[in-house]
């Protein structure tokens, strides 16, 4: 028991360190630029003037990108914040015996689990929405394991599952991995989702991470000195149905509300979107294009009117300025790397000093390591693959296991990356450091497992 508690405060304290050191992740974005160019004119010899101009020509060449990522956040905010998902939640929270708190724990568990699979930003609305719910119905959990719980999906199965950043990139055809254009051409073909989050491996390796970070949960429940919510406490992080639109009886309003326009726009998407699966095959359609009409169809069904989806739409644009601000500047490294020889020149190092056998878990531990500092992982995976993926050709390495390395490292530090708690810490009102020391021991699990399956990966998947 005395380890645990010191393992608990060494989380607190790592996370009280960064909370206190850790600049905003845009600041952090240009620090990371000062090195890249830095490291340009170190390594390949790049003239400083030649950075400049490098970073210049890359900024803009993530826009579509950026665009379609922020479309993801949107659209699962709309899809969470409908009528028909509040009285799912409520419902849902309702299941466990409230006499019986590991029940709650193990429902957090799975509910993170399952929407972080299927969609990652949906997870992060969806569990910060539901972890009231379990409290208000749930009064033995404890707080701070409901919030833990609810956070699993993100750090375990999100990036194998349908919404994972790079395998959608490769998946997606013009991407600036596989387009000439953009002056990386890393790849010389896209990669479908069959032959990345297909994989027999990748499903394997998400059950096992995921069953032992939700037996992590249960364990660490404590007996004694459990942290609940008051009645008052809970009155106050309650969230709130979303309000009906006001129909004031003229025309204007009539039209606006007339559901036909949802149906229509809903059945666009999914007629185009069916075609396609059936003439090219779903691996082949499966991309962040079509991720993002699924889901704009899901909201705007479930909303069912186009004044409630478009306010709901409208709420959701904040969740996703972060990555409409930052995006450019992350082109702009992605830019460095691919215009300066950079990303070759380290390339060209990982090659020297790691073998086929070690590289995988080299890759995971890079990739984790850098996820502490920029939490987008579609933007690092842009910066990171133009020399990740030749360094793993050049040890005999496939593009399919570098790419589920770096989404496993990805995915494991965001158990104690405070960017992506925001949502839930908001909703409750916690620290991330009231938290953090059971997360800290969730993700030391998770790293055991990963280890093993970075020894155990095959090199050409």
């Amino acid at each position: 028991m005395r380890m645990l508690d010191a393992v608990q405060e060494l989380g607190a304290g790592l996370t009280g360190w960064t909370e206190r050191y850790i600049p905003d992740s845009w600041v952090l974005c240009m620090a990371l630029t000062v090195g890249a160019g830095g490291l340009a004119v170190v390594g390949p010899g790049v003239a400083p003037f030649d950075v400049v101009l490098a970073w210049g020509d890359g900024m803009w060449k993530l826009l579509e990108l950026a665009m379609q990522f922020s479309i993801a956040m949107v659209a699962a905010y709309a899809c969470v914040s409908s009528r028909a998902v509040f009285r799912v939640l409520d419902r849902l929270a309702g299941l466990p015996d409230p006499h019986r708190p590991l029940q709650a724990i193990a429902l957090a568990a799975s509910f993170s689990l399952v929407t972080s699979y299927l969609n990652w930003a949906f997870s992060l609305v969806g569990c910060a929405l539901l972890v009231p719910f379990l409290c208000r119905r749930n009064p033995n959990a404890d707080v701070r394991l409901v919030v833990a719980a609810s956070f699993i999906g993100i750090g375990t199965v999100w990036h194998g599952g349908f919404s994972g950043s790079a395998p959608l990139i490769l998946a997606t055809p013009g991407n600036p991995l596989v387009d000439p254009a953009s002056g990386a051409a890393v790849v010389d073909r896209i990669y479908p989702v069959t032959e990345t989050l297909f994989q027999p491996f990748n499903f394997l390796y998400m059950a096992v991470v995921g069953t032992v970070a939700t037996a992590a949960c249960l364990a660490l429940h404590p007996k004694n000195g459990r942290l609940t919510f008051s009645e008052a406490q809970l009155d106050a992080i309650m969230p709130a149905p979303p309000e009906v639109p006001v129909d004031d009886g003229t025309p204007r309003t009539r039209i606006e509300g007339f559901r036909g326009w949802v149906w229509l726009a809903a059945g666009l998407m999914l007629a185009s979107l069916g075609h396609s699966i059936v003439t090219r095959g779903f691996g082949t359609s499966w991309t962040i294009n079509a991720y993002n009409m699924v889901f704009l169809s899901a909201a705007l069904l479930l909303h069912g009117e186009p004044r409630s989806f478009l306010a709901a739409c409208r709420r959701g644009m904040d969740t996703a300025w972060g990555i409409v601000i930052q995006f450019p500047f992350y082109a702009g490294i992605f830019g460095i790397m691919v215009g300066t020889g950079l990303g070759d020149w380290i390339g060209g190092l990982f090659a020297e000093w790691a073998t086929t056998g070690s590289y995988p878990f080299v890759v995971y531990v890079y990739s984790g390591f850098m996820n502490l500092f920029v939490p987008s992982a579609g933007s690092k995976w842009l910066i990171e693959a133009p020399f990740l993926i030749p360094a793993g050709e050049a040890l005999d390495v496939s593009t399919v296991t570098v790419l589920l390395a770096y989404a496993y490292g990805d995915s494991t530090t965001n158990l104690i990356q405070p960017f992506w708690a925001i949502p839930i810490l908001a909703v409750t009102r916690l620290r991330f450091g009231d938290v953090v020391g059971y997360l800290f021991l969730i993700a030391l699990a998770c790293f055991a497992v990963s280890t093993v399956a970075m020894l155990l990966i095959p090199a050409r998947l």
